[in-house]
């Protein structure tokens, strides 16, 4: 068995992570050290989230109130908003160069559109239904709430591959269902679990899990106990500083943290 334990620690306002694993590539060990709360819209139902050149991006769902947003970090001012058609219920947003795609849950089409001016270039048709998206550089890697993740060519929307992801540190294996909103994270695949307070940390080649993150001291006394509409959704990681950004459905703060990944000994 690959993975032998795991275990997480919480040492004054940063949560550390450890797992045994025998991928030398991926970190077995990182450290989230909390930086400040920040406001978020409590109106916007989070499935998507991502950072590009100094500004949050948002995929907010719900039918008749899903929409794509550019905010500032800092304040939680929508410097930007386009609202999409009543019948289209918005899920996960990538960013592929100046592209944003942006996932609908049961309408089956992607939306992609211009970066800058929001405006729409194309589409993609899809079946199933979809969740959460990200990119790695080469592919767009897509949920749709089973424990499978699709990587898609983002020219065409073809699938490329597919994983499984699983967990292999128990007795007996276990699929990971529920994967919803993806980021990618330094050669990882993070991944918030639906009705869950956990993120969990997925190795893009095999689909086995690296790691938990526990989340639940930082989601709000308000939303605590539901595990339905206002749970934890919304990942983004800027890579130049290394702060991944952290909120939830109908949430009121966005949580900014450092993630480190202590050198080996």
């Amino acid at each position: 068995m690959l993975f032998r334990n795991f275990y997480w620690l919480t040492i004054g306002s940063a949560l550390v992570f450890f797992m045994s694993c025998s991928y030398a590539e991926l970190p077995e060990q990182i450290v989230l050290k909390h930086i400040v709360a920040l406001p978020h819209d409590r109106n916007s139902y989070t499935q998507g989230l991502l950072w590009n050149d100094g500004y949050l991006y948002e995929s907010a769902g719900q039918y008749r109130e899903s929409s794509l947003r550019r905010v500032e970090p800092k304040t939680g001012k929508i410097t930007a908003r386009m609202d999409l058609p009543p019948l289209f219920f918005a899920e996960g947003l990538a960013l592929v160069d100046d592209s944003l795609y942006q996932l609908t849950w049961r309408e089956q089409v992607c939306f992609v559109y211009d970066k800058k001016t929001f405006e729409l270039k194309g589409r993609f048709p899809y079946s199933g239904e979809g969740w959460g998206l990200t990119y790695d550089g080469k592919s767009l890697i897509m949920s749709n709430g089973t424990n499978v993740l699709y990587f898609i060519d983002p020219k065409t929307f073809r699938p490329l591959r597919r994983i499984e992801v699983t967990d292999i540190s128990k007795q007996r294996p276990e699929p990971v269902r529920y994967l919803n909103e993806l980021e990618w994270i330094r050669g990882e695949i993070w991944a918030n679990v639906w009705t869950t307070t956990k993120i969990v940390r997925i190795n893009p080649r095999t689909g086995n899990v690296i790691g938990w993150i526990e989340m639940a001291p930082y989601v709000p006394e308000e939303n605590s106990g539901d595990t339905q509409d206002r749970v934890l959704n919304g990942i983004a990681f800027d890579p130049e500083t290394n702060h991944v950004y952290i909120t939830g459905k109908y949430w009121d703060v966005m949580h900014q943290f450092l993630l480190e990944i202590p050198e080996k000994k």
